[in-house]
């Protein structure tokens, strides 16, 4: 029966859902769940066919969401996080890149009897990882610092500066199969290259001041900014033939190093377009894939992707960590970390469908080979990366850190009580003061919400080992203790009474948060806490043991509020009325009044 096109829609719209909830239920990359419900709806269950369903929409279509996605990608791109990188980062994404770019492009030339073109194009597309990737899996390996730091910002920077790379690459190729003479092509790609890096300044800098001097109300600014970048593409490829990727590219990375342009909510926005279009838009990618001809390739595609897992990249850590500090088992798994992602599936389709407008022989094969590679590497690297560093012995040992949602004084109060016990603290706050006090007073901290896409992919949870919500926004304890309760276990995530608890109040709030509202005794609300604060109390530590132990420390203490039991294996214990902190431990209390002169 063939289905009517609302229904498609409905199945594609249902399925992108379905596959973020698993991915966000299995705690892997979603991009694996959306091309596999892809692949099933499409080529073999024949539910979807995308090229029926959107006709000659569907070039459109993919080019407006790959420009939203490079744009979207080069916001992150902040020069001055660069600056500083270590050594190590900045080799990855400059000659890291381009030996990877090389190995790979060789191997289908070689192998698949691609042609240099379409080779090249195939090694470009598979240098960007990515932090969507990157972020989920290193929850799961938590890997020494030391690699964690090194992968993540890898991630992160490669997005855009391989989205760049790898445009450039495509329009070359373009060129050079509209233009006879060499003269001619490199004078095309010069002004092709010249036109999308100043339309994309200009668009940047002149929505850049409009954002500055508040030209645009705040409830019309995400949108202003995806319809000034929409036309920037145009403009630019109108301008010159397939520069407007690179405009846009250009566009975000100007408005993202623009000072005194808040562009939060845009970088907010882009997680809600993210779910929607983009979800939806891996599902129709995926569809169109062939898998007859990924089956037909055989055994030279098998070892393209050995290649590109034992070759390329550790060639790749070999060149970009030499004469670093980094040890033969830290470059090991850096060696074997590298899944490609969201940039790379979405750029190959896109360029797969220009090149077949162009009559470019075997163009289909592109998507052919790099959804290949992505599927390989993540699942590959996503069953093995755990063992392999526990393997090498560069896992993090039992993590011990505390995550703390807010910046407020009774959150920075705590997180330096916890720092002197040699606690690692991570404080996070949306409110820009609260974030700069909290890195005034030397605690590390966060800025923006916890539980945002961005928070996702910059906030490191490697050594996390439990959450304390303590924002006086019940609202966001919430959201924090739903968000970490499915990734820590529900055990390990605490939120603080905002106010006094009454009898029988829902105000429609859920029992299940109200459960983890257990941090410290009933009557240690915020408002509490932030008021004794305000007076002169401290949070003080004091040991206990048998000699001087809960029993003794109350009598002598007047007046204490009791918040934390230090264990001896230096894990953390949220003290309330139904806990008692068993002995030998580091108590650790907001002493108030006659107590605070009271000798330990």
């Amino acid at each position: 029966m063939e289905l009517s096109t609302p229904l498609m829609l409905v199945i594609i719209g249902i399925s992108s859902l379905a596959a973020q909830w698993l991915a966000w239920r299995l705690r892997i990359p979603a991009i694996l769940p959306l091309l596999i419900m892809g692949i099933a709806l499409g080529p073999l269950a024949h539910v979807v066919n995308p090229d029926d369903l959107f006709g000659e929409l569907l070039f459109p279509l993919v080019s407006l969401s790959v420009a939203i996605i490079l744009f979207e990608g080069s916001l992150t791109l902040r020069f001055e996080e660069i600056r500083g990188l270590g050594g190590v980062v900045r080799n990855l994404v400059s000659i890291g890149m381009l030996v990877t770019f090389a190995i790979i492009s060789v191997s289908c030339w070689w192998l698949l009897g691609f042609s240099a073109e379409l080779s090249a194009l195939v090694g470009a597309v598979t240098v960007v990882t990515g932090p969507t990737v990157i972020a989920p899996l290193m929850r799961v390996v938590r890997p020494k610092a030391s690699i964690n730091r090194v992968l993540r910002w890898e991630g992160i920077v490669i997005d855009p500066v391989g989205a760049i790379f790898t445009v450039l690459v495509f329009e070359f190729i373009v060129l050079r199969q509209n233009s006879e003479a060499w003269t001619h092509l490199f004078v095309t790609f010069g002004k092709t290259v010249v036109l999308g890096l100043l339309i994309g300044a200009l668009f940047g800098y002149v929505l850049g001041v409009a954002l500055r001097k508040v030209w645009i109300p705040r409830y019309l600014q995400n949108l202003a900014v995806l319809a000034v970048m929409l036309s920037a593409f145009g403009f630019s490829n109108a301008v010159a033939e397939e520069s407007g990727l690179l405009a846009v590219t250009v566009m975000g990375i100007w408005l993202a190093n623009m000072r005194d342009v808040d562009i939060s909510d845009i970088l907010a926005f882009k997680e809600e377009l993210s779910a929607i279009l983009i979800s939806a838009l891996f599902i129709i990618l995926a569809a169109r894939l062939d898998v007859d001809a990924l089956w037909n390739m055989g055994w030279p595609l098998v070892i393209v992707l050995l290649i590109v897992q034992f070759i390329a990249r550790p060639l790749c850590i070999a060149v970009s960590t030499a004469g670093s500090s980094l040890k033969w088992r830290e470059k090991a798994l850096l060696s074997w970390i590298a899944p490609r992602g969201i940039v790379a599936a979405a750029v190959s389709s896109l360029f797969a469908l220009t090149l077949q407008r162009m009559n470019y022989p075997e163009a289909d094969k592109l998507v052919t080979v790099v959804f290949a590679v992505i599927i390989g590497t993540v699942v590959l690297q996503s069953l093995t990366s755990s063992r392999l560093a526990r393997w090498l012995g560069v896992q993090q040992q039992k993590p011990r850190g505390v995550l703390i949602i807010g910046a407020n004084s009774v959150a920075r109060a705590v997180a330096q009580a916890l720092i002197k016990l040699k606690i690692p603290v991570m404080v996070t706050d949306s409110s820009w003061e609260y974030y700069r006090q909290a890195r005034m007073d030397g605690i590390p901290a966060y800025y923006g919400h916890a539980y945002s896409e961005h928070a996702e992919n910059y906030l490191d949870l490697s050594d996390t080992a439990q959450v304390l919500a303590l924002s006086p926004n019940r609202h966001q304890n919430a959201l924090a203790v739903y968000h970490f309760g499915h990734i820590f276990g529900e055990r390990k995530v605490f939120s603080i009474r905002s106010s006094a608890q009454l009898k029988g109040r829902s105000n429609g709030e859920s029992s299940r948060f109200r459960r983890h509202e257990i941090l410290f005794n009933r009557e240690a609300t915020y408002s509490r806490l932030s008021t004794l604060l305000g007076k002169g109390a401290v949070i003080k530590a004091t040991k206990l043991n048998e000699n001087f132990g809960w029993v003794e420390y109350l009598e002598k203490h007047q007046g204490v509020i009791p918040l934390f039991a230090q264990k001896e294996d230096g894990s953390l214990q949220p003290v309330n009325e139904n806990s008692v902190p068993a002995m030998p431990c580091t108590l650790v209390a907001l002493v108030q009044g006659d107590s605070l002169t009271t000798p330990n």
